[in-house]
């Protein structure tokens, strides 16, 4: 994951994005949208620029319009990926951040929201945030996972998998390529796990959350993966 690709298009973080709000969960500041009343959970576990990006916000909104509660922690404890800082280069502060560490704050989250009344959660998770995903659905401590653009996940992660998953691949990916998709895609034909898988053609890694809002087509292709996933969450989220 320590190639350019997984860095491209480095967002503006905006703390004031969105029309949710901030708020303490397990001790994680997180980007809350939607009313907990509705007792359906979704939690975006985001790539490595965190969850100031505008995007990955106006994705959230999207969700929780459709009824869920939507949350997105800071995992990266305020110390987000920064592109060009030569003394904290990727592979340095993923030490500090690795998805095996997001794996274990996800679970106090699920812990919170379930002490809360959450009856049903399903997560999301892009680039470094669909390995903190997949490993939740390892465990089943979710009821559906969607992994988009994923970086780290493997071939044994996916034979692991115990709840309904949907891939979302992008066609221009160096980081899981079309082939490790299609690998995904054989092995969870072969299980008995329900299971989607799509690859977006000429969309490259990233572009979920990575888009440039002033590009049509760009923002198309974003939409068009945005509804696949909240298809399937409304399919098992309920």
């Amino acid at each position: 994951m320590s190639g350019p690709q997984c860095c491209s298009n480095q967002p503006t973080l905006d703390p004031a994005s969105g029309a949710g709000h901030v708020q303490k969960l397990a001790g994680f500041n997180t980007y809350v949208s939607g009313s907990i009343q509705s007792n359906l959970t979704i939690l975006l576990v985001s790539d490595v620029y965190g969850y100031e990006a505008p995007n990955l916000r106006k994705l959230a909104d999207k969700v929780a319009a459709a009824g869920f509660y939507v949350v997105a922690p800071d995992f990266f404890y305020g110390e987000p990926f920064v592109r060009d800082k030569p003394d904290r280069p990727l592979p340095a502060w993923i030490k500090d951040h690795g998805p095996d560490k997001g794996f274990e704050d996800a679970k106090l989250i699920i812990d919170a929201l379930k002490s809360k009344g959450v009856s049903s959660i399903g997560a999301a998770g892009f680039c470094w945030g669909a390995k903190v995903v997949v490993e939740l659905a390892k465990f089943a401590l979710i009821q559906a996972a969607v992994m988009l653009h994923p970086s780290f996940v493997t071939v044994d992660d996916i034979k692991s998998v115990k709840v309904p998953i949907a891939i979302l691949g992008a066609e221009i990916d160096n980081l899981s390529p079309p082939e490790l998709v299609k690998q995904f895609d054989e092995i969870l034909k072969a299980s008995e796990v329900d299971s989607f898988v799509k690859i977006f053609p000429k969309c490259a890694h990233g572009w979920t959350v990575r888009y440039d809002v002033n590009d049509t087509a760009a923002v198309s292709c974003a939409n068009e993966a945005h509804q696949d996933m909240l298809e399937w969450f409304a399919k098992y989220i309920k």
